[in-house]
Order: C-alpha cells, then sequence, then structure tokens
C-alpha cells in the first residue's frame, strides 16, 4: 500500500489527537446521537491534556456529519490534529471503527486507520440501465482528488429508447431502433470504464442493474478490463432501488481479493528469504529501515506492546536511547514500535502492509521485503 497520503501526518510537529470515530448518520436522532458521541470523544482528548484549538479542531470536522453531504453518508471517520490545531489527516473509513480512538500522544495511531481504509482493494462500481449509468472508483488515498473515491454518470439518449409493440414493417425498425440506442449508450459507459482502468488499475469491475444493459455492457468490455468483470442480478439504478446487495457483494469481492493479496505478500516474503531479500522482528527491520533498504514494510494488526525510541526525525529510531545518540540525534522519546515504523516508512517512500497477526509467519509482529541487501544485512 503507497502510504505517501500520511506525509503531512509524519511532517507535522507534535503531540498529536488521533481519532478514529463512528459518524453513523442514518437513524431520526442521528444528529443527537453523533452530537454525544464527538461529546465523549472531545472528554477523553481535554482528559489528556489536549488543548482547546485541537479538540475544537477535532469537534468541528467530526459534526460535518449533521450538516449532511457526503460526509453525512460515512460510517467511520479518522481525524489526525497536530498540535497547532492544523488538520493533517481527515480519512473516511470503510465502516465504523473495529477499535474506537481518541489519543493524545507524540505520534499519532494511524494503525487503526490502515486497517479499514476503504481503498485498499480500488475497484470500479457501476450501476447501469439502458440509458446510461453511475460508475463509481473506489481507490487508495492519494489517487484521485478527493482522496477516496472518483464519480461520474453517464447519461445517453432517451429517443425512443424502449421496445413497442406494432405490426408490419415498423416493428422491426423500432426493435432495431432500440436495440441500437441501447448498445450506443452501452459503448459510452465502456469507455469511461476503460479509462478509469487504464488510469487507476482496479482489481474488479462490479456491473448491476438492468440486464439486458448488463449484458451488452460487458459484450463490449475491452481487453483492458473483460477479465475484471463480475455481474449481479440484484440492485438497480433507479431512485429508491436498494443498494444494499450491491454493497454486500463489493464487500465479498473486497475481502476474497484482500485474501489473496494477503497470501501474496506472505509469498513475496517467503520467496525473497531465499535470496536474502527480507527480514523478520523488530530490531533487524529498524536497521534496515533507518538504511533505507525497505521496499515493503509488513505488520501485523495486532501490534505487540513494545516500544521503540525515536529522535527528532523519523529515520533516527532505535531499539534503546542509546541508539538515538549515535544516530547524532540530542533527544529521544519511546514511541510504540508500530508508530515509529510506519513513520519511518513513509520518510523513505517504503509501502505498508497490514496481516492479521495469525497469518504473519512465526507470529512475528513485524516483516520487511528489502530493496538491497549489504554486508550487514542478516541472512
Amino acid at each position: 500500500m503507497d502510504v505517501s497520503f500520511l506525509e503531512p501526518a509524519v511532517a507535522a510537529t507534535g503531540p498529536f489527537a488521533t481519532v478514529c470515530a463512528d459518524v453513523t448518520h442514518t437513524t431520526e436522532n442521528a444528529d443527537t446521537e453523533l452530537e454525544l458521541r464527538v461529546r465523549g470523544v472531545a472528554q477523553r482528548l481535554t482528559e489528556q491534556g489536549a488543548p482547546e484549538a485541537v479538540v475544537e479542531a477535532v469537534r468541528s470536522r467530526l459534526l460535518e456529519g449533521n450538516e449532511g453531504g457526503r460526509v453525512g453518508t460515512l460510517k467511520g471517520r479518522a481525524v489526525v490534529v497536530a498540535s497547532d490545531g492544523s488538520v493533517v489527516l481527515d480519512q473516511a473509513l470503510v465502516d465504523a471503527p473495529l477499535r474506537e480512538v481518541a489519543e493524545w500522544g507524540p505520534q499519532p495511531d494511524v494503525l487503526p486507520i490502515l486497517r479499514q481504509l476503504p481503498g485498499r482493494v480500488p475497484h470500479v462500481r457501476v450501476l447501469i440501465d439502458r440509458t446510461g449509468a453511475d460508475i463509481t472508483y473506489v481507490g487508495a488515498p492519494g489517487q484521485v482528488h478527493d482522496g477516496d473515491t472518483e464519480e461520474a454518470t453517464v447519461e445517453g439518449e432517451t429517443f425512443h429508447l424502449r421496445k413497442v409493440r406494432v405490426g408490419g414493417w415498423a416493428h422491426d425498425h423500432w426493435q432495431n431502433h432500440a436495440e441500437n440506442q441501447w448498445e450506443a449508450n452501452a459503448a459510452r459507459v465502456a469507455e469511461r470504464i476503460t479509462s478509469y482502468v487504464r488510469r487507476l488499475s482496479p482489481a474488479f469491475v462490479l456491473i448491476a442493474g438492468d440486464v439486458r444493459a448488463r449484458n451488452i455492457l460487458a459484450g463490449m468490455a475491452s481487453d483492458l478490463w473483460k477479465d475484471l468483470v463480475v455481474t449481479m442480478d440484484e440492485g438497480g439504478r433507479a431512485a429508491g432501488a436498494d443498494r444494499a446487495p450491491v454493497e454486500e457483494r463489493e464487500g465479498e469481492l473486497v475481502a476474497e481479493q484482500e485474501a489473496r493479496e494477503c497470501a501474496q505478500v506472505l509469498e513475496q516474503v517467503q520467496a525473497a528469504a531465499a535470496h536474502g531479500l527480507s527480514v523478520t522482528g523488530t530490531a533487524y527491520v529498524v536497521e534496515a529501515i533507518r538504511k533505507n533498504q525497505v521496499e515493503t514494510l509488513v505488520l501485523a494488526d495486532e501490534p505487540d506492546p513494545e516500544f521503540l525510541f525515536v529522535g527528532n526525525t523519523p529515520l533516527e529510531l532505535g531499539v534503546d536511547a542509546a541508539d538515538i545518540g549515535a544516530l547524532g540525534g540530542r533527544a529521544a522519546h519511546q514511541v510504540p514500535a508500530e508508530r515509529a515504523l510506519v513513520a519511518a516508512a513513509v520518510a523513505t517512500k517504503a509501502g505498508v502492509v497490514v496481516l492479521p497477526r495469525a497469518a504473519m509467519p512465526g507470529d512475528i509482529p513485524v516483516a520487511a521485503v528489502l530493496r538491497y541487501t549489504d554486508a550487514s544485512t542478516p541472512s
């Protein structure tokens, strides 16, 4: 996963307020419920010593759901605020947080955020009928302009779209005209999907809606994406249509792809180990990341309660305070290991992958695939 979107948080001056909150806004009393949840978050931050400017920045962002708009549709939201009150990260989560966070500390706690990014598996969702389609690209933060999604509505011609029951030569004329118009509309949709696939490399293209329109569109898929197509019978484009089956199928496809990618990462670690291009364990990974050797940092979603020492920059990093002095640092503070390692990964432009703890080889909390080795790299 590209974690360059975390650069503003890594570059900012701490301490930081990190919040992962449930902002679900679907009940009749949603405004009041959200206000109560936000009040609880603000109180927890205040009790930990966060200044009022920081607490107010968190409060105002989370309460945006009460004003409607897209944020009113979110289920989970992560906000990181620096010590000067500036918001350095504001990220939608795929669902209500698995673990709610409201913490004031020297570094932001981004691991819960990385676990629930909506674009972990980039994909395209298409709701189509015979007049056009609503197309949504769901991607990783930073891939598209608003961070999570890129949306388009493609509207085709609607004149004489419906097949009509007439007799004689007129019957075939209107039948053919309707078929031709449906195909022309589907061609416009296919062209837009091809653009998304070429630019953004999604893992799958889910198509739901009118059965005839689906079949026409699937038949027009180019070589770029015909193998990515998944169609489904449920769901529609019309106002009021039930989108729940589409969201459920979308979630299933994301989970299946994540499982495949998890297996691929583990295979990559094992294959790299055969050539000396991977290391496991915190101390070895710390040494490698300081030397800009790490291509991909692999973290368990349930880390060990271990700490590292960090100086004035993310790469002033060590397993004890003496390491910071040896690196020329003048001050050192303890930080949970996974936070320090993610910050160092951002600083060295390494990728980050978060895997279930049970999947990690030997139940280790951290591993890394390396860009290169040197004489000091452990075999």
